[in-house]
């Protein structure tokens, strides 16, 4: 008996000890948080970063946006350890050091509105990353092997940029939630979405000529709420999309849709997806392919075969006014936004 209660003081004094332990590196970590700084060199027309006179270490956040910089020194990015939120958007950049790699602390990084033609392979290194904006550059493709390193990114922001595919790797973002392609030139969607639980917001508008098609695996985002395909030349929405349980906003105006037929998109998302319902169930039963993404369908929760709805499930149809991610560009407004006002730093910081 006296040695178990020996060893039950012994056990309340380790976790007394662990918990005095757990309080000092608490207040280390606060203490080292408020040495850090914020620093603002935004709209002062820089041609060149001047010589940093502090310690480029204790930056958590630098905003150079609205300037005139060509490029940034390997040399300085590669000291700013514990930078958090980096922004350079709206200068002249027509590519990033390699050395971003080290910022293993980088959560936000906007380099929208520059002359960036291509991502270097390092930036797979910043894996604390979660927002990449690089809306309006001059991307023709993004890293092959992105998808499987930045598996924390929460939001990816390539419109208004020259991308003809979208990594294949794209599939595995796990933690992706936004995916922001439209105005580029997708010729296809990666097929293999399902790996994209969390995805909610998915806009590929406005490719225009060259988005003919979507994935079957579409109707496998569990958590989509918003599709956004209009101004392609899709002729065809994929059966799976009637599986979309969660989806509350769509938006296919302005191609030459054949399947579902205008008269049905017409009268709403949620006539759109019974038809796409219906449509499935007939294929299922004579075609041995699609039995595969049947049991993928039910395996996910998706389908059930039935098509009952609410009033407010039938109201959800997008509509073509309808604005809710924020800078939609159509083909009547695109001039309306440029990288200037896109992405004020008001605007950016401010959210």
């Amino acid at each position: 008996m006296m040695y178990e209660q020996q060893q039950q003081v012994m056990r309340m004094d380790l976790r007394k000890r662990e918990r005095e332990r757990e309080r000092e590196r608490e207040k280390e970590r606060s203490i080292e948080e408020e040495r850090l700084e914020i620093v603002d060199l935004s709209g002062m027309s820089l041609d060149a970063l001047p010589n940093p006179s502090l310690n480029l270490a204790a930056i958590c956040k630098l905003d150079l946006c609205n300037n005139n910089l060509q490029n940034i020194p390997e040399s300085l990015t590669a000291r700013l350890l514990n930078v958090v939120i980096l922004d350079v958007h709206s200068n002249q950049l027509k590519s990033l050091p390699n050395s971003i790699g080290c910022l293993s602390k980088l959560k936000v990084l906007n380099i929208s509105g520059n002359l960036i033609q291509n991502l270097p392979k390092t930036i797979e290194n910043c894996r604390s990353l979660e927002e990449l904006n690089a809306n309006f550059n001059q991307l023709t493709m993004l890293p092959d092997t992105i998808g499987f390193e930045l598996l924390n990114i929460k939001k990816l922001s390539v419109n208004s940029n020259k991308l003809m595919l979208l990594p294949s790797s794209t599939s595995h973002l796990t933690s992706l939630q936004v995916l922001d392609a439209r105005l580029n030139c997708l010729r296809a969607l990666p097929e293999d979405l399902e790996n994209l639980i969390n995805l909610q917001v998915l806009n590929v508008s406005q490719n225009f000529q060259y988005l003919e098609t979507l994935p079957y695996s579409i109707g496998l985002l569990m958590s989509l709420v918003e599709l956004d395909a209009s101004y392609n030349r899709i002729t065809t929405l994929p059966d799976s999309m009637g599986c979309l349980k969660k989806l509350q906003k769509l938006c296919v105006e302005g191609n030459p849709l054949v399947s579902p037929p205008m008269e049905v998109v017409e009268q709403g998302m949620q006539a759109v997806k019974e038809y796409l319902s219906e449509k499935m169930t007939a294929a299922h039963r004579c075609s041995p392919k699609k039995k595969s993404w049947i049991g993928k369908l039910v395996r996910y929760g998706t389908f059930n075969g039935t098509n009952n709805a609410s009033r407010e499930e039938r109201e959800g149809f997008l509509r073509s006014d309808y604005r809710s991610i924020e800078g939609l560009a159509t083909p009547r407004s695109v001039g309306m936004f440029s990288p200037r006002r896109l992405f004020s730093p008001r605007n950016y910081f401010s959210k």
